[in-house]
């Protein structure tokens, strides 16, 4: 839990009782690759922490999934919506490869809430980043056209690139993979 605690102190200095209760409500899980770690019309209640691997969300279609965010390691990932909501969720995420993930339940978040200063902050920065990456994303695909967003993508998040199937980043640059070796070829 390391990498979860060094986390937290990024932004907020952690005393040892603090750091003892909110560590006793996460829970160490495993997913294999393509493994999903929320499936479609499950309500989501767990807020993850990826310790290590790499996860996609996606709305699966009848023909292609649409892929709109990834989470790397040493970040969290939740079907935030659903979970906040507790309702079932309108899309899936799933481990792209084998994943280690720090699990609390929404309740046990709740009780981090109520009895931490440290717990209350991180929520409201786990908050604001979702919605930015959100945000951030949703500009992208009615700004800029397809060549533009495989380049932004390159230069602000090449671990993108570097990790993540071609198909995957086709549907979350909102194009075909015929479309994107295309972009790939013209600008090598």
């Amino acid at each position: 839990m390391g990498h979860l605690r060094a986390y937290y102190e990024r932004f907020r200095k952690l005393d040892e009782t603090e750091w003892h209760f909110i560590a006793a409500h996460f829970q160490r899980r495993v997913f294999r690759k393509n493994e999903r770690v929320v499936q479609l019309g499950q309500t989501e209640n767990f807020l993850s922490f990826i310790e290590s691997g790499l996860v996609r969300c996606y709305v699966p279609g009848d023909e292609n999934d649409h892929t709109f965010h990834f989470n790397f390691e040493k970040d969290f990932v939740c079907a935030y919506d659903s979970f906040l909501t507790r309702t079932p969720s309108e899309y899936e995420i799933q481990a792209l490869s084998d994943t280690v993930a720090w699990q609390i339940s929404y309740d046990d978040l709740q009780r981090v809430y109520a009895k931490t200063t440290a717990g209350n902050y991180l929520g409201r920065f786990v908050a604001e980043k979702l919605l930015l990456a959100k945000t951030k994303h949703e500009i992208a695909l009615v700004k800029y056209n397809a060549t533009e967003r495989y380049l932004k993508l390159l230069n602000e998040e090449p671990e993108v690139i570097r990790q993540v199937p071609l198909k995957y980043i086709a549907s979350y640059i909102g194009i075909t993979p015929q479309a994107l070796s295309r972009i790939r070829r013209q600008i090598s």
